[in-house]
């Protein structure tokens, strides 16, 4: 990278708060889909039980996906790699697998409102954000 290519500030705040969003989608993953005690379990409804207790594995394993290529591909910016912008591309399939079955094959709205629909959206648009941001960072040879 020559002085021409110098990193602006903001590339790593972006790097940084791209890394903490994503560890943040990882501790929800371990805390929902690989670590979920009885007693927490059971502090849910019973309609939420059954949700959760019914959501198909494939949907975990895309959840995993779709968070462990977040942290990676978050990773990949900080280090200034080029492969960061398809492994977030990786990341956003695994979000859509599982929104597929979260919004098209599950109750989850019936059973959480609307209003957690915002968090997905939110996650959406991040994700969308985030391949941008790494393509377009890989462009301008910011990314080796």
């Amino acid at each position: 990278m020559s002085d021409t290519n110098k990193l602006p500030a903001w590339f790593w705040v972006v790097a940084v708060g791209a890394l903490l969003w994503n560890l943040l989608g990882l501790g929800a993953f371990l805390s929902t889909a690989v670590f979920m005690s009885p007693e927490t379990l059971a502090t849910m409804t019973t309609a939420q039980q059954e949700l959760y207790v019914n959501t198909p594995s494939w949907v975990n394993v895309a959840f995993g996906v779709a968070v462990i290529c977040g942290v990676l591909g978050s990773v990949g910016l900080l280090i200034k790699q080029d492969w960061a912008a398809p492994v977030f591309a990786i990341s956003f399939l695994g979000l859509l697998v599982q929104m597929f079955y979260v919004f098209g094959m599950s109750n989850s709205l019936e059973v959480y409102g609307a209003q957690a629909a915002a968090m997905p959206g939110a996650i959406f648009v991040g994700c969308i954000f985030l391949i941008w941001f790494a393509h377009s960072s890989a462009i301008k040879g910011w990314l080796d």
